[in-house]
C-alpha cells in the first residue's frame, strides 16, 4: 500500500489516480498509523513553501514519516515535495525544510518566463532504479524555486532553464522530483511504477 500524505495542499487526487491506473493500492491520508502501514510513502506539493511546510509540521506526522524513512522505506517527494526534503527555502523569507538532503530552494533568476511551466527533457546524472527502463526523459514542470546547492551524489537529473537546475535528487530511500510525473505521460507513468517496485 502507498501512503499520499495530506497535509492539505496538493494535487493528491491525481497522484493517487495515477497510482491506481497502474494497478497499484494508494491512500490519501493525514494518520501517522497509515505511513506505518505503507510499504511506500509520497509527499505530493503545489504552493507556498512556508504554507506547506507548517501545514505539514502542523499535522504532526513528520515524526512518524522520519522514522519510517530511517527503516529504509521507499519515499518520494514531488515537487514542492521534493522542495520540502531540502535544508531550507529562501521563498518569502527563509523556512526550514526537513533536511533529508541537503540543499535549499531558491528563485529562478533567468530571462526566461517564470514561472517554468511545460515539458522539458531532464539530463540522467546517475543512475537509480527509479529510471530504470525510462527512455523519454521528457516531463511536465510548474514552478519557479529549485533546489540548489545540492551535494553532486544526491543529484539524480538536472534541467535546463536559462540555465541548468536540479531537477531530480536521490539520497539512500529518499528520492524527490521537480516535475510531476502524475501529468507527465507515458515517461512519468514508468516512474512512479519504478518507485512502487522498490523495496
Amino acid at each position: 500500500m502507498i501512503a499520499i500524505i495530506d497535509y492539505g495542499m496538493g494535487n493528491l487526487r491525481s497522484v493517487q489516480k495515477a497510482f491506481e491506473y497502474l494497478g497499484k493500492q494508494a491512500v490519501i491520508t493525514d494518520k501517522a498509523s497509515d505511513l506505518i502501514d505503507a510499504s511506500h510513502v509520497v509527499l505530493p506539493g503545489v504552493g507556498a513553501f512556508k504554507d506547506a511546510i507548517c501545514a505539514l509540521k502542523g499535522s504532526g506526522i513528520v515524526d512518524a514519516l522520519k522514522r519510517e524513512i530511517d527503516k529504509g522505506k521507499p519515499f518520494l517527494g514531488i515537487c514542492l515535495g521534493m522542495q520540502m526534503l531540502l535544508d531550507v527555502s529562501r521563498e518569502d523569507g527563509e523556512h526550514k525544510g526537513l533536511g533529508l538532503i541537503g540543499g535549499e530552494v531558491v528563485r529562478f533568476q533567468t530571462k526566461l518566463k517564470v514561472p517554468h511551466i511545460g515539458w522539458n527533457e531532464v539530463k540522467l546524472k546517475k543512475r537509480t532504479p527509479l529510471f530504470e527502463g525510462v527512455d523519454d526523459l521528457n516531463f511536465y514542470f510548474v514552478h519557479s524555486y529549485h533546489a540548489d546547492g545540492c551535494r553532486a551524489e544526491d543529484v539524480e537529473t538536472t534541467c535546463d532553464y536559462g540555465y541548468e537546475f536540479v531537477s531530480s535528487v536521490n539520497k539512500d530511500n529518499v528520492w524527490g522530483v521537480q516535475f510531476h510525473p502524475e501529468k507527465s505521460g507515458d515517461a512519468g507513468l514508468n516512474l512512479l511504477s519504478n518507485f512502487a517496485r522498490l523495496s
